[in-house]
Parts: structure tokens; sequence; C-alpha cells
């Protein structure tokens, strides 16, 4: 049940914080999904998690992961993914769903969620906590907002341009009935209306472009069929054309940062290679328009016709 609005909300150490997620087929298409709970799990009392049933042991390995590392926190439960609907496979509305399933079984005052290839750093978890702290007394803040750094390609390659949303609600609050929708990358209120947040000193590391070239092309050709729905194409060939196919495009950066330390092993591991120095930029006419808007947000701070699926109030 949702509580009312001003519930339980009265003393900052009485906070019950809960985080949750959702994953299919995790160790199939190579996400960070094990890293992505060991970033959070230090912020949360509770962590609910979804695995969609499926042919890979993601499952197998989140119940290690909540056994040996989850300090009892760790929720689990299955869910089977309507992949055979066609009105649900359209604009990747399963996903949502999903996350919904999860969101459902929170408990705490704040719901913080990440995606499977997103990740915390632990050096921004006290400025969550105490943003969490300082906001939740006032329940004109439904959520909070996080900046994105997006890898591309490579661990050390980051992509900063409109094509890359720069920011987004990764925190609810329970009470405000805040739902998941679309495809998962944003929530709304039970009116329909975009959530009134707040702007966090806190970055979500996204890694969902990051992973074996050939891992990548599967990726992408079953996420293509959650939003389009299954397509004949010849042998060889994906949906998605070469979407999949890592390649110099504009508003691609070094990455001067730290990664967080979850992610050191992973990024040792790699095993391909991608050199962004060496390849040619790629790009259309109708990229011209996008590079103007761009040099303008750089010179002035400001993102010109950005869509917010938000209204931030501070």
């Amino acid at each position: 049940m949702v509580p009312k609005r001003g519930e339980g909300v009265g003393v900052a150490s009485r906070m019950k914080v809960s985080g949750f997620t959702i994953v299919r087929h995790g160790t199939k298409f190579d996400y960070p999904y094990l890293e992505s709970l060991r970033s959070l799990l230090p912020l949360v009392d509770e962590l609910v998690v979804n695995v969609g049933i499926g042919e890979d042991d993601t499952l197998e390995r989140v119940r290690k992961f909540a056994k040996d590392e989850g300090e009892g926190k760790v929720a689990i439960f299955e869910s089977h993914w309507p992949l055979d609907d066609p009105e649900k496979r359209k604009g990747g509305q399963i996903l949502a769903e999903q996350t919904n399933l999860a969101l459902d079984r929170c408990t705490g005052d704040w719901c913080v969620y990440l995606q499977a290839d997103e990740i915390l750093h632990e050096g921004d978890l006290p400025k969550i906590r105490a943003a969490m702290e300082k906001h939740l007394p006032d329940d004109s803040i439904e959520g909070l907002l996080f900046r994105y750094v997006h890898f591309y390609g490579s661990f050390d390659v980051v992509r900063n341009s409109r094509s890359a949303y720069r920011r987004e609600v990764r925190i609810v609050r329970r009470a405000s009935g805040a739902r998941s929708v679309g495809d998962a990358q944003s929530f709304r209120l039970p009116s329909g209306e975009k959530p009134r947040v707040a702007l966090l000193d806190a970055s979500v590391y996204h890694y969902g472009w990051v992973r074996p070239p050939e891992v990548m092309k599967e990726k992408t050709f079953f996420m293509d069929t959650l939003y389009h729905g299954a397509k004949k194409t010849a042998a060889g060939e994906t949906a998605t054309g070469d979407a999949y196919r890592y390649k110099k495009i504009w508003g691609l950066f070094p990455f001067r940062g730290s990664h967080p330390k979850v992610m050191h092993e992973r990024i040792a591991a790699k095993k391909w290679t991608w050199d962004l120095s060496r390849s040619p930029l790629e790009w259309e006419f109708g990229d011209a328009k996008k590079i103007a808007l761009d040099l303008f947000e750089r010179a002035t701070g400001v993102r010109l016709f950005e869509y917010r699926s938000y209204r931030r109030v501070k």
C-alpha cells in the first residue's frame, strides 16, 4: 500500500530507503547487473530484484549475491515477460510494467531505481543520502534527479551530446504514487503529471553501450523487438542495421574521471579494443543541427529544446 502523504516522515533518522531493479538475461547480454546491485546495496535498507524468467544463470547469480553479499537486505522474485503480446512490445512497455512490479514491493520512504547497466559511484553515496534526508519532510519534492555519465564503446570514452540524456529521475517518493512509464526511462504521478524533483550533486554511470561488440549486436536486436516487435531480416542481419556497431560519432570525449570501484574488476577484464582516436568521424547531414545546438550549449550552459520527464523545482 502507498502511505498517505506525510506519513512516517518526521525524523530523518527514521528514514527508510528501498532499492529496486529488474534484470532478464543479464549474463547472456553481459549487463553489469551484479556491479549495479553492489553499488546500490550500501545506500538502501532493502533491495528488491525482479528477475525475468530466462535461459541463462542470472537468477542463480543474483541468489548467490543475496546470500554472500546481501546483508539480509535483498528480496528476489521471478516474473514472466509477455514477449508474445504484440501490444506490450510497443515502445518498451514491458520494461515499465516489470519495473512497477518491483516498485510495488518496496516499503521505503524513498525508492531508488537503477537499471541493470547503471552504477552509483561510492563517492556520491553520502551526498545522495544527505539529499534524501534533507527533502524527506518536504512532500512537494516527489523525486530526485541525477546527472548522467554515458560510456560508449570503451570504458575511457563518454558520450556528451543531445543524443544522450543528461539527467533523469532515479529516486521517487513512494507516497507520491509515482509509476514507471514508457520504456521505464522515467516516472509519472497517478494524475499523469511529471514528478516535481530536486537536482542531486551526484551521477549515474551508464555502461549500456560498453560490452563486447558481438554481445552488443545480439542485445541491440533483442531490445529492438521490445519496442517494435519481431522483424523478419535476412540471414546475419539485424532489424536495427548497424546501430550496434561502435563508431566515432559526434559528441564523444575521453573520460577523465574515476570509475566506481565495483566496476574495476570488469574494466580490467575487458577483452576487446576500440580506439576512438583511430576511428574516422561518421556523421550525416541531419547531424548539423545537433552540432550547432551542442556548441550553443557548451558556450552558454543552456540545452535548448530539451525534453524533460520531470518538473525541476530545486
